[in-house]
């Protein structure tokens, strides 16, 4: 679990539930930093093969699983409708947003397959797609990062804990090492923005975030 390094320094006058939030805050920061640490060249080599990709025309797919699939909504925002007016949109789609396609595989074939069965109908050789999960472990995440890699796809997982199968079934791997969900989920967004943001300055856009 990563919740090393520097403590929160609590004011003497601070309540119990006020050091209790402080806490809290310094372990979201210590778990994202030392994630970033440990991944920097990864995330590097990542943006650099995502921007070749989205160069070439691809697209990039998005899914997860609660939380996680607000993330991978949120994930299509950034890159299809950019928050600042110089950064190009990029071709993002999330295969979690769509609720009556989503039942409708679930409830005539089987919730294992519901992001699997978009892809196999959607996604081309030079697209991209990324699973999302705090455990690694989610049946319809790893089915579908299997049909995209035999579709030609490059793969990719943000994964929590151990990274569980999710982190040997796709080309790309980022796991934060934590048992707490929160964390992880934190450091899920942090990694979205920070790689969203690296993918647009290795097509040679400005550093304006």
């Amino acid at each position: 679990m990563i919740n090393q390094g520097k403590q929160a320094v609590v004011p003497e006058d601070l309540t119990a539930l006020g050091a209790a939030i402080l806490r809290k805050a310094q372990e979201s920061a210590n778990t994202s930093l030392a994630f970033f640490n440990g991944n920097i060249n990864i995330i590097e080599r990542l943006a650099a093969a995502m921007a070749e990709r989205f160069a070439q025309g691809g697209r990039f797919f998005v899914m997860g699983n609660g939380g996680s699939s607000c993330d991978a909504e949120h994930f299509a925002v950034e890159f299809m409708h950019p928050i600042f007016e110089k950064r190009r949109p990029l071709p993002c789609l999330s295969l979690s947003a769509g609720s009556a396609l989503l039942s409708a595989i679930a409830n005539d074939v089987d919730f294992s397959r519901v992001y699997g069965a978009q892809l196999v109908n959607l996604a081309r050789p030079e697209d991209m797609a990324l699973a999302i999960s705090t455990s690694g472990q989610s049946a319809n995440l790893i089915y579908a990062l299997q049909e995209a890699k035999r579709l030609g796809l490059m793969t990719i997982a943000f994964a929590g804990k151990d990274g569980g199968r999710l982190k040997d079934t796709a080309d790309w791997s980022l796991v934060v090492p934590s048992y707490s969900i929160h964390r992880i989920q934190e450091t899920h967004v942090m990694l979205l923005h920070i790689l969203w943001d690296t993918i647009h300055m290795v097509m040679g856009e400005e550093d304006i975030v």
